[in-house]
């Protein structure tokens, strides 16, 4: 389902995917203090190698990007979940439909004996989900069943490969600015711009902060201090080497879904949580008579009987707070990508910026 990536990675490439898919430092020259982490376990590279590395990886496909992980909730608008049937006559003639709105960000093929379509919506105006849903209901002639996320435990998404490096994950997160939240829930023009300069990563370079900088004409020391901030604030989840989890061998994606009595959701979800092959973990609601499931954990395996063990994890934590029957869960492979397009970052932080 994912891109072929035709690369073989080193042990040291594996100890810098392992080491630095959060916790990147917030300073003018990010990769020396990075470096100097790296030498302290035992791995011995300069700056300029570990520049050199991550460019490699970035362009061979082993990562998305390099950079921030942005909280498109915390920027502005609003995305949700659905789920529909599309009949298997007409299977691709919906996809089609569906997937003409601009609104819907990402579509997939999931085995379900029913809802085998689900896609995200994305858009700058809440009210805006409504309309796009009945569009498409009238166009398909086929129910859409919303799935709003009410309750977040968990998005993580971190892919960890075999590696000896001693420690771990490194975290730097303590170098550079020292900065609390604004306490705002808007964006001022220069926030926005800044935001919609590094949704899609960073140039690999040993100051990618000064090349934002230029970028959008900003002082560098207001760049440095606005991203940690971002990072206090929750606008930006993390900070380092996105990793594409397929040239990982993470190609097994099962989403589990459970019917969890209301009165432990609350227990359960941290729970869950706190497994840490479990990347998404959210609390959604039910529709009765079609979608008896309010709880949604997404695993990832590097094969079908890995993937099996975690999802078989999943259910022993869920034992241990209620008794869980076979009619209580399922677990919904994706099968192919209908779509994989932006959430439309630029509209929803257009929409949530302060009048210039």
């Amino acid at each position: 389902m994912g891109r072929v990536v035709d690369y073989e990675m080193d042990s040291t490439d594996r100890a810098i995917v392992n080491a630095f898919q959060g916790g990147f430092p917030v300073v003018a020259r990010p990769f020396d203090p990075a470096a100097a982490a790296l030498r302290d376990r035992g791995i011995d590279l300069t700056e300029a190698d570990l520049v050199e590395r991550v460019r490699h990886l970035d362009e061979e496909g082993v990562l998305t990007r390099f950079g921030p992980l942005i909280n498109a909730q915390e920027i502005g608008g609003t995305a949700t979940l659905v789920a529909m049937h599309a009949p298997e006559d007409r299977f691709e003639a919906v996809a089609e439909q569906v997937n003409a709105h601009r609104e819907v960000a990402h579509n997939y093929e999931r085995e379900h004996p029913h809802l085998n379509m689900w896609f995200v919506v994305s858009v700058a105006d809440s009210d805006r989900v409504e309309e796009v849903l009945a569009e498409i209901e009238a166009e398909t002639g086929q129910p859409t069943y919303n799935l709003p996320k009410q309750q977040e435990f968990r998005v993580e998404a971190k892919f960890y490969v075999d590696a000896a490096i001693e420690g771990g994950e490194i975290d730097l997160t303590g170098l550079g600015p020292n900065e609390e939240p604004s306490g705002r829930t808007t964006l001022t023009p220069q926030e926005r711009d800044l935001v919609l300069e590094i949704q899609d990563g960073f140039e690999v370079t040993a100051t990618p902060y000064a090349d934002v900088a230029e970028a959008i004409g900003a002082d560098l020391d207001w760049v440095l201090s606005t991203i940690r901030r971002f990072e206090r604030e929750g606008k930006i989840r993390r900070i380092g080497v996105i990793p594409n989890h397929y040239a990982l061998g993470y190609t097994e994606n099962g989403m589990t879904v459970w019917n969890v009595p209301d009165d432990v959701v609350d227990e359960v979800g941290p729970e869950v949580a706190s497994l840490d092959f479990v990347t998404h973990c959210y609390e959604r609601p039910r529709h009765e008579g079609v979608w008896p499931y309010n709880f949604f954990a997404m695993t990832h395996g590097r094969s079908e009987e890995e993937s099996q063990q975690r999802i078989q994890q999943v259910r022993e934590k869920m034992a241990e707070f209620w008794d869980v029957d076979e009619d209580d869960w399922d677990s919904l492979f994706s099968t192919r990508i209908l779509k994989k397009t932006g959430i439309r970052m630029a509209e929803r932080a257009a929409a949530n910026t302060e009048s210039e």
